[in-house]
């Protein structure tokens, strides 16, 4: 797996002249799985809330959830903590911050009387405080993994995909049909629309694809949307409803996401145990009640950030 989203995640970070090493973060938060949901509401490989993720720009409503969209998230998050390397000056900080809150991080700088993680490190939530040197054995394991004779897994993901931009509205099940492409492949491309509809007639969507399927469906693209107009629905079927903000996702949209969630697990099984091995016992910590909330909306000077107060959700 970190063959297919490490190369994204590092064209993203060195757009915005960051570490590429932060790229080892997604293990510790998802084990690379881009449907990971806490147990209260974070979601997708870079586990955002939903207050936080429409902060940085996500969309989510009842047809799409950028949260699991790999290359919005994975920008998401990258702002994120560029925005909190500029307030703490310090990656290690940030990368507290991205766990436990700027609140947090700061109230433990002003108790501890200094700015560097291992000082700090005893008034940090006891989640953190194992959040950082999980960090670092990830980047070691996934550098040194072949002098410890650790083999990574294969993935049926494809090596070589594309994407094509549609303005008319589309099914996943539609685009299966013509283009001789899996419907549970084409669910794992796209992991961000939750009922298989591409609402492209609201907004320009993106869908990804193989390369051989991309092409059939930019040969047969006027048949394929006849066909879903006719089969699929008016535009009714396609009107989307903003979600409210909370910690829990509705029973409904738990059954929504269930048919891509299954179709893999059996892939997502094999890459969780090597990132368990990084990562100690970072599965445990999804969706702890310690995370602060987004800088998107604060200055960047870290007394804004003094209430240290807890909040319910990861970066909500």
């Amino acid at each position: 797996l970190s063959d297919y989203y490490f190369p994204t995640f590092e064209e993203i970070l060195a757009k915005y002249d960051m570490p590429l090493e932060l790229k080892y973060m997604s293990i510790i938060e998802s084990a690379l799985n881009p449907v990971a949901r806490s147990r209260v509401g974070a979601r997708g490989i870079w586990q955002f809330m939903y207050k936080t993720g429409r902060q940085y720009g996500l969309k989510i409503n009842s047809f799409v959830d950028e949260r699991l969209d790999v290359e919005k998230a994975a920008d998401a998050a990258a702002r994120y903590m560029k925005d909190a390397y500029n307030v703490f000056g310090d990656w290690a900080l940030a990368i507290s911050s991205y766990n436990c809150g700027p609140g947090n991080v700061n109230k433990a700088i002003r108790r501890a009387g200094r700015r560097d993680f291992w000082s700090i490190y005893p008034y940090l939530p006891r989640e953190t405080r194992g959040y950082v040197p999980a960090f670092i054995a990830a980047n070691y394991v996934m550098t040194y993994y072949c002098e410890h004779n650790i083999c990574p897994m294969l993935t049926n993901l494809p090596e070589r995909t594309d994407t094509v931009i549609v303005d008319r509205n589309i099914s996943l099940s539609t685009i299966s049909k013509f283009c001789d492409i899996n419907i549970d492949l084409l669910r794992e491309l796209n992991p961000q629309y939750r009922r298989d509809l591409v609402n492209g007639s609201t907004e320009p969507s993106t869908i990804r694809m193989t390369i051989p399927s991309m092409n059939k469906f930019l040969e047969l693209q006027d048949t394929i949307f006849s066909y879903d107009a006719s089969h699929v629905g008016g535009k009714h079927a396609y009107a989307a409803v903003e979600e409210k903000g909370s910690s829990r996702e509705s029973t409904s949209r738990r059954s929504s996401d269930s048919r891509s969630s299954a179709s893999r697990s059996s892939r997502r099984s094999s890459s969780s145990s090597a990132a368990t091995a990084s990562a100690g016992s970072s599965s445990s910590r999804y969706g702890r009640s310690s995370r602060g909330s987004s800088f998107s909306q604060r200055t960047t000077a870290s007394s804004n950030y003094s209430s240290g107060k807890r909040r319910s959700g990861r970066r909500g």
